[in-house]
């Protein structure tokens, strides 16, 4: 993507609020949701995180590019975001070694971008007015044409993206190189991200990674030592057969861990429900207070909505905990079960990109599977 290919265009929200930029994509308008994410850097893992599909991500950090993109950076098997809005674009690499520029990436992918918006203004306008539906064009697209795809784009509460998003057979990978086989985890895919799969091969644990629409009883055959319940895009109730389907692995013993959606979704299994954030919480700098320790914990997240709570219980599950909760605004970021081996976290652990402070929860994990065993009937 060079600038000569560049032409004028523009980012038109729900709301009429617009802001120009240089344009660089599809002739064609794209529309999606319009969020913004605080990361410094890890703009490949976010372009590749498939929590972001049908989103128009803005990067507040102004600079994008600057240590070009390296293939082991991906987090999926493609990019997910609907149109990405930047400040600056390098096409120059600072440090390396790297295996493409950013620009090229975006342009050989056909990424909607714009380049050069206001995105401190765009944010704060998002702060303000919360997430909404938005389009990306350039400039030869009418306000008309730019008007009926904004119509025609669906809102995000009751939107079912995670089945689309997952995996469309399953796969499976072993341990990592020089790590003795300890076991098998089953993925249930929403939308998960290489780096989860990672730390559980470099514990010695076989993954098996499934469509989300999987047969509980075909999981239930495989006897794992647990099952993990990834992230994902979307609403949490509108993902058909996740409840019924989490809630009859739980009922076999099988231990059970969330993360994101798989949060959400595990919090609905036993009653909650969820609702949709003003503008949600997307960044790697997000102080989350672990109650057992006392911890603040520096955490990574991705979502837009969140397990509703009343008097400082999740509301509907009392058989559920509060384990976590965000220090900026309350919400709940942490559940687990008063008596299955079952937990949950609303943010990112497996940190990519973001800081690493919140690992430990896959050990837990493993430690919950040891000490339970292979819980599944056969």
């Amino acid at each position: 993507m060079s600038e000569t290919q560049a032409r004028p265009g523009y980012l038109l929200l729900e709301d009429g609020r617009r802001f120009g930029g240089a344009y660089v994509g599809p002739e064609t308008e794209t529309a999606g949701e319009a969020v913004f994410t605080t990361v410094m850097t890890g703009y490949h893992e976010v372009l590749t995180d498939p929590s972001f599909a049908a989103q128009i991500v803005v990067m507040t950090a102004p600079m994008q590019g600057v240590y070009g993109i390296r293939d082991p950076d991906v987090q999926s098997r493609r990019p997910w975001v609907a149109g990405f809005v930047v400040r600056h674009l390098s096409h120059e690499i600072g440090s390396g070694p790297a295996d493409s520029t950013l620009p090229e990436y975006l342009a050989s992918h056909g990424i909607p971008t714009l380049v050069g918006a206001d995105t401190r203004a765009l944010t704060r306008h998002i702060r303000d007015a919360g997430a909404m539906r938005a389009v990306m064009a350039h400039d030869g697209v009418s306000p008309q044409q730019a008007a009926e795809r904004l119509a025609a784009e669906p809102e995000m509460s009751g939107r079912d993206l995670a089945t689309a998003v997952s995996t469309p057979e399953p796969y499976e990978l072993g341990p990592l190189d020089g790590v003795a086989e300890r076991g098998l985890v089953l993925c249930l895919d929403y939308g998960v991200k290489t780096r989860s799969l990672d730390l559980f091969r470099r514990e010695g644990y076989r993954v098996r990674v499934v469509p989300c629409d999987t047969d509980a009883e075909a999981l239930l055959s495989a006897r794992p030592d647990g099952v993990f319940v990834s992230n994902g895009p979307g609403d949490p109730e509108a993902v058909p057969g996740a409840v019924e389907r989490i809630r009859t692995l739980s009922d076999a013993g099988v231990p059970l861990f969330g993360i994101c959606l798989g949060h959400q979704l595990i919090a609905r299994a036993f009653g909650g429900t969820n609702y949709k954030l003003p503008y949600g919480h997307r960044g790697g700098n997000h102080p989350v207070i672990n109650h057992a320790t006392g911890a603040v914990e520096i955490t990574s997240q991705n979502h837009g909505f969140s397990v509703l709570e009343k008097d400082g219980r999740i509301e509907g599950g009392d058989d559920l905990e509060i384990t976590h909760r965000n220090l900026n605004d309350g919400t709940v970021e942490g559940l687990v079960h008063r008596e299955r081996p079952v937990f949950a976290v609303q943010y990112h652990p497996e940190s990519a990109p973001g800081p690493h402070d919140s690992r430990y929860l896959f050990n837990r994990f493993v430690e919950t599977m040891r000490n339970h065993g292979s819980s599944a009937p056969g």
